[in-house]
């Protein structure tokens, strides 16, 4: 290789330096300035101005007019007159709104008194299953239970309303236990076999909760359930199918992804249950619903259950059931006595001192907000004031929401505060306060979150708080939901807040 070594540096030093010192300064005082004053101005003046008074005026009457003469007249009088009839006149109060999916299905309304003498076994579920739903702690059939078990087993399409908390996960599931077992009688269950029911849900805490009522039940007769839902790798979901499951309970997100792999054989499910089908609408489930019910077997037994049904599922109900039993329990709307609702009107610098005042309490306290952030810091300002609270939200992931829920239902924090969709899975019996720190937008959002808590014939108090600009709104919204709850002005400090505190 070259080598550079034996060179000389260059040495820059010896170089002389260039100086600028001599150049003269040049003076720009010397150059003669430019002047305009020798130009002269313009005058516009001497222009001639244009004429247009040479020009001949267009006469438009030589032209030839159009004639229609020609055209056949049309006639209006064949045409059906249209008739407003039906409209309400403007000096009239406008229609009432009702909450039903379609006027002609008239639902069978049941009183709880009719109901007193029913029992389980008198209703037609086997022995197994009776002793289980005692275990569980349904002694006695509920009146949403005594109504729609009789037709489910006769094999009937039901659609069913009621209260959230009146007992709508036995009356779908035990029936539904009971015809799978009745129609397998005699079977072998094979290895690996598919599938013949299925429960849709909205979100995965309510999957979870419905398989954890669903389960036992299955069990006591010999069949087995899995649960399928997001959020979670798919590995032990697809063990569970291989090895083959008679109940499938999950979200139609992922029932649809594994269906799509061919890992979920839906064409031999023959019972289908929509729980809370008026939120799968509203979270945009109403299109993957009409797939998966399109994918079971034809002349599939389909049960729609829901505390609210209007017309955000007729389509649901107008393609896939056939002449439904349609069923609401009377007495059993949300102002019943077992709940007590209240509206506190607060400024709103005094809403974080009275929500921790709330919640300062012996007792499972549930709060809602409308964001995931203000749930974070919510359960932060509990947490700081010596409160137990933990959060609940779809920015964590499944294991720490199942997680914090479950440390609420175990009596290890006293306060959970949660957004809407998380809260769709909390049934936990004993929380005997609801507080909502944000106000709902609609009112199928307050009868929801109000349905938390009164559970099972319990007692409960929901306390919304509102500041002065929405108070109107907020009447609005209870006249909807049918609620009458009065509106008290409160301020930190007061004997009210006290009283709730202490209302179980």
């Amino acid at each position: 290789r070259r080598s550079f070594q034996d060179r000389p540096l260059r040495d820059y030093d010896d170089r002389p330096r260039r100086s600028f010192q001599d150049r003269p300064l040049r003076d720009y005082d010397d150059r003669p300035r430019r002047s305009f004053q020798d130009r002269p101005r313009r005058d516009y003046d001497d222009r001639p101005r244009r004429s247009f008074e040479d020009r001949p005026r267009r006469d438009y009457n030589d032209r030839p007019r159009r004639s229609f003469e020609d055209r056949p007249r049309r006639d209006y009088d064949d045409r059906p007159r249209r008739s407003f009839d039906d409209r309400p006149r403007r000096d009239q109060a406008p229609a009432p709104h009702i909450d039903r999916v379609h006027e002609k299905l008239q639902a069978e309304a049941v009183q709880a008194e009719e109901v007193a003498d029913v029992t389980f076994e008198s209703l037609g579920l086997g022995d197994n299953i009776v002793r289980t739903l005692a275990g569980l702690g349904a002694q006695t059939p509920f009146p949403i239970q005594a109504a729609t078990i009789p037709p489910i087993l006769a094999g009937r399409d039901v659609l069913a309303r009621g209260r959230t908390g009146s007992g709508k996960t036995i009356a779908f599931g035990a029936p539904l236990v009971e015809s799978i077992l009745r129609a397998q009688a005699g079977q072998k269950r094979a290895f690996g076999r598919a599938p013949r029911a299925l429960i849709l849900a909205p979100t995965r805490e309510l999957a979870l909760q419905l398989d954890r009522t669903v389960q036992p039940i299955a069990r006591s007769v010999g069949l087995f359930t899995t649960q399928i839902y997001g959020g979670v790798p798919q590995a032990r979901q697809v063990g569970a199918l291989k090895k083959g499951v008679d109940i499938v309970i999950g979200t139609p997100g992922r029932i649809e992804d594994l269906h799509e792999q061919g890992r979920l054989d839906l064409s031999e499910v023959g019972i289908v249950v929509l729980d809370e089908a008026d939120h799968m609408s509203e979270l945009g489930f109403l299109e993957p619903m009409q797939r998966i019910l399109r994918l079971v077997s034809e002349g599939a037994q389909k049960l729609l259950f829901s505390a609210t049904l209007d017309r955000e599922v007729a389509a649901l109900v107008d393609e896939f059931l056939v002449d439904p039993a349609v069923y609401e329990v009377a007495g059993e709307d949300q102002d019943s006595g077992t709940i007590d609702h209240r509206v506190l009107v607060i400024d709103h610098r005094d809403k974080a001192e009275i929500l921790t005042s709330l919640v300062a309490r012996e007792g499972k306290t549930l709060v809602f907000s409308r964001t995931r952030a203000y749930a974070e810091m919510l359960a932060e300002q509990f947490d700081d004031a010596g409160i137990r609270a933990v959060a609940l939200h779809g920015d964590l992931n499944q294991a720490k929401r199942t997680r914090n829920l479950q440390r609420l239902t175990s009596g290890r924090v006293d306060v959970l505060v949660a957004t809407d969709v998380a809260a769709r899975g909390i049934h936990v019996d004993d929380i005997d306060l609801v507080i909502q720190a944000d106000a709902p937008d609609e009112y199928k959002t307050y009868l929801h979150r109000a349905g938390r808590t009164g559970r099972a014939g319990r007692a409960g108090t929901v306390v919304s708080l509102v500041t002065r600009q929405r108070r109107r709104r907020m009447a609005e919204l209870l006249d909807r939901a049918e609620i009458d709850a009065p509106f008290q002005e409160v301020r930190p400090g007061d004997g009210l807040l006290d009283d709730l505190r202490q209302a179980r």
